[in-house]
């Protein structure tokens, strides 16, 4: 039906899997999500203040909606341990009706 919420993911990395899980809690408690998965470590290499370096992190993939996908990634953000986390969401173009409708229900929006 449009209008309904769709499925939407969060993708952000952590420094490692305890702040990974700390953060998909609260945002459980919170609401926020209906899911987190905590991918293993992982090497990243990036550009911060003008230097290239390169580090281990761990992956953290969030399941929401649509319609809490902003205050999701602003949450997320707020109570992240980095000062500048990079933490990006996505509205999703495809899901299983059950992946769908159990996304919708998440803070009783279905």
């Amino acid at each position: 039906m449009a209008g309904d919420p769709v499925p939407a993911l969060v993708w952000c990395p952590f420094p490692d899997e305890e702040a990974a899980l700390a953060a998909i809690h609260q945002l459980l408690d919170e609401r926020l999500i209906a899911c987190g998965n905590v991918l293993g470590p992982m090497t990243c290499v990036f550009v911060w203040n003008g230097q290239k370096d390169t580090g281990r992190e761990t992956g953290a993939l969030l399941k929401t909606n649509s319609d809490l996908l902003d205050a999701a990634v602003n949450r997320l953000a707020e109570i992240h341990p980095y000062e500048e986390p990079a933490v990006v969401g996505w509205r999703c173009d495809a899901a299983a009706a059950g992946t769908a409708g159990w996304l919708a229900a998440i803070a009783g929006n279905a």
